[in-house]
């Protein structure tokens, strides 16, 4: 009986279920973090509608910001949410306001369809403003007028967040949970987490169930058990 109760004592703390409680992300433009890998995107939706083509694509990496971005204009410029489909009227809607289309190379296009669009709003002086994870030569475009009008478009890169940013990030994250962490906390999940806003918003997520679960506050004990959990490189140094 005793040795059961020791090894009850050595096993991790049991981890109830938490309710999956919806974290709002504040996604306004006065909850915008900048640092370097986003000036150039922050610069050309603010700048709407003073823009250098009518066409304007976000290319990053996933989590990189361009949904917030792409929210910001939305609410700036009253664009309409479209999906470039046979049949979709897409280019009625682009003729009438501004759109927006994101995860183009994810959820795909018809090339008819997009030229249209395109097409209406540079004959309407509206604005079209995609997302992609890849640049636009690397969507797979087999319409050589479509392929013509994406050339002309203006494409601004967001690049890999950097540390500050990231360090950033982490703090919004847990303060859209209502939750507050140490600096030296927030330190040194950056220094040993892969540099993504992705992994930023797995790790957040995972330490606020993981704590909520266990009924724990979130320590550095906590933090190397995810990154670790995560394959990241973290340990409890």
């Amino acid at each position: 009986m005793t040795d059961t109760k020791n090894a009850d004592a050595r096993r991790k703390p049991a981890e109830q279920l938490p309710l999956a409680f919806t974290h709002d992300a504040a996604s306004g433009r006065d909850d915008l973090l900048v640092a370097d890998p986003l000036h150039a995107a922050v610069r050309i939706v603010d700048s709407w509608p003073n823009w250098p083509s009518p066409v304007v694509i976000l290319a990053g990496p996933v989590g990189s910001g361009k949904s917030h971005l792409a929210n910001i204009w939305r609410e700036k410029s009253g664009a309409v949410a479209i999906h470039p489909q046979a049949g979709s009227n897409a280019a009625v809607t682009a003729a009438a306001s501004p759109v927006v289309f994101e995860d183009v190379d994810r959820v795909g296009f018809d090339d008819t369809e997009l030229f249209h669009v395109i097409n209406s709003v540079r004959e309407n002086g509206t604005g079209l403003l995609m997302t992609s994870r890849l640049w636009p030569m690397s969507w797979p475009v087999t319409l050589p007028d479509l392929r013509s009008r994406l050339k002309a478009a203006t494409v601004v890169e967001i690049g890999e967040p950097d540390e500050e940013l990231l360090s950033q990030v982490i703090v919004k994250l847990f303060a859209d949970r209502q939750l507050y962490i140490d600096d030296k906390l927030v330190l040194y999940i950056v220094n040993r987490m892969e540099r993504s806003l992705n992994a930023a918003q797995l790790i957040v997520d995972r330490l606020d169930r993981l704590a909520l679960g266990r009924g724990t506050k979130i320590t550095r004990l906590l933090a190397a058990e995810v990154l670790n959990e995560l394959g990241n490189s973290g340990t409890a140094d």
